[in-house]
């Protein structure tokens, strides 16, 4: 009868045999996968194993709609209004 210790032993050695092979078959696949990607040109996007890089939504600058003649500073219109106008007739800040 076959003893806990060798059957742990004949387990680690199977385990190994079974790593050893599996990196070569590995390797093997990877080999042909690569050669028949490249035979009809498929790339990884196409596969679906990456995704091409997203263009990030960019919004043009907002032209500058109001000017502090003082300080050159100017303003676009949107957001919190800027303390040089703010409480003030936007009219005479406008930029023609």
């Amino acid at each position: 009868m076959t003893t806990y210790k060798e059957l742990q032993a004949k387990i680690k050695e199977l385990q190994q045999q079974a790593d050893e092979m599996r990196q070569k078959e590995s390797a093997t696949a990877i080999t042909e996968i690569k050669a028949k990607m490249q035979e009809y040109g498929i790339t990884a996007v196409d596969l679906g194993i990456t995704s091409k890089k997203k263009i990030a939504n960019i919004r043009p600058a907002v032209k500058a709609k109001y000017r502090n003649d003082a300080t050159g500073e100017t303003w676009s219109g949107r957001g919190m209004a800027p303390k040089w106008i703010a409480g003030k007739d936007r009219d005479q800040f406008l930029i023609k």
